[in-house]
């Protein structure tokens, strides 16, 4: 069979591959992104379903507008209002299948075929396989403990002539870093003069564990040079794939009618439980019981790899978000480790996963918290330092 062009270089994704590993419970997994579970509003879930059925099935089962479900758009759009001051009088949201759909969509309107998208140098590998099913050209910008690296960012936008800069700037996937108010400001200054456009990728902004919070980039965005894409899969559940996007309102309007070719809308179902979940239930207060769970696992895992592994391994401790990422002792190679660790029950994730280049070796491993207990952490940590 001969594939198109755009698709026979795609390799299936490392994450989605780690997921198909073995049901052994004796696995310790930080490898995948999940959230935990016990942090699933299971009953309120079961109850707004039911009274979706009793009340509302024939609107809830039926095609929708490609917009989104209208009060779940007015509820999501208030919110981040609120919380975010995110929205201004030129600006529209639309409702996506997830926020990797929002990533797609933009990638989809925004490029042609060899057009530069400039990405933190490590990134989310759902957003850098999306940008490589459209035959994009991925540059990867430095990053340090603030995350992306201004000067360098500079210096790639003059030499690539870059459409799209793609970043996460609060608690990075996979590095965990938080990018500071400056380097936010010198970020929106740098697309204007370089006529690009900010894809902000902001699904874990609401799990923070410790410090004080910065704007997004959208926030601070008076020109209309950010594409926004939010979630509800780290904050209610994964599996109902309901994300958003806030952008100017012709960049809306042209995602829209390219998600009409995709799947014509987003789950209308889970559309209703969501805004209803919102209007019915404590929002602000289910977010803090995640934020108390993966706070505490976080600091579970810390304390392991201080007390397990010390000094031989170096990371930038995240104030939030679901990963640690952890730089191995020189000589270490990340494909090696991790091999040696699944071999010996514990699954993590090799750092050339997430870069642009994925054949280039890597001295770092990610670490997922989110999913695995305390018991599990401690485990699992213990495990990597005999490897290690």
């Amino acid at each position: 069979m001969k594939f198109s062009n755009r698709i026979s270089s795609l390799q299936p994704s490392v994450i989605r591959e780690i997921l198909k590993a073995p049901d052994d419970p004796d696995i310790v997994s930080f490898a995948a992104g999940n959230p935990s579970p016990q942090t699933f509003p299971v009953a309120d879930m079961a109850r707004i379903s039911s009274d979706i059925y009793a009340e509302f099935a024939p609107q809830a089962l039926q095609y929708g507008i490609s917009e989104g479900y209208m009060p779940l758009r007015e509820q999501t759009a208030a919110y981040i209002k609120r919380v975010w001051d995110i929205g201004h009088a030129d600006d529209e949201l639309v409702i996506t299948s997830g926020g990797q759909q929002a990533i797609e969509l933009a990638a989809k309107i925004l490029c042609n075929e060899g057009d530069v998208v400039l990405c933190e140098e490590n990134s989310f590998i759902g957003a850098l396989n999306a940008f490589r099913s459209y035959n994009l050209k991925l540059v990867g910008v430095k990053m340090d403990g603030d995350g992306m690296d201004m000067n360098d960012l500079q210096t790639k936008l003059k030499t690539t002539k870059a459409k799209v800069i793609y970043t996460i700037p609060t608690f990075h996937n996979p590095c965990g870093t938080v990018l500071p108010l400056e380097r936010r400001e010198k970020m929106l200054e740098l697309a204007e003069q370089h006529d690009a456009v900010i894809i902000e990728d902001n699904p874990y902004c609401e799990l923070r564990y410790e410090g004080g919070g910065v704007l997004p980039l959208k926030a601070m965005d008076d020109k209309g040079l950010v594409i926004y894409c939010g979630s509800y899969s780290k904050t209610i559940a994964p599996g109902i794939r309901v994300g958003y996007a806030v952008a100017r309102r012709d960049i809306i309007t042209k995602m829209t009618v390219a998600k009409q070719v995709s799947d014509v809308h987003t789950n209308l179902f889970f559309q209703h439980l969501v805004s209803r979940f919102i209007d019915q239930c404590d929002f602000n207060a289910h977010i803090k019981k995640c934020c108390q769970l993966y706070g505490t696992r976080r600091a579970a895992l810390l304390s392991a790899i201080d007390e397990e592994i010390g000094s031989g391994v170096s990371l930038v401790k995240p104030c939030g978000g679901l990963f640690l990422w952890l730089k191995l002792p020189k000589g270490k190679n990340a494909l090696d480790v991790c091999a040696e660790a699944k071999a010996n029950k514990v699954m993590c994730v090799p750092g050339n996963a997430f870069a642009m280049d994925e054949s280039v070796p890597s001295q770092f491993i990610r670490l997922n918290f989110s999913m695995p207990d305390e018991a599990a952490i401690i485990k699992g940590v213990a495990r990597l330092a005999e490897i290690l």
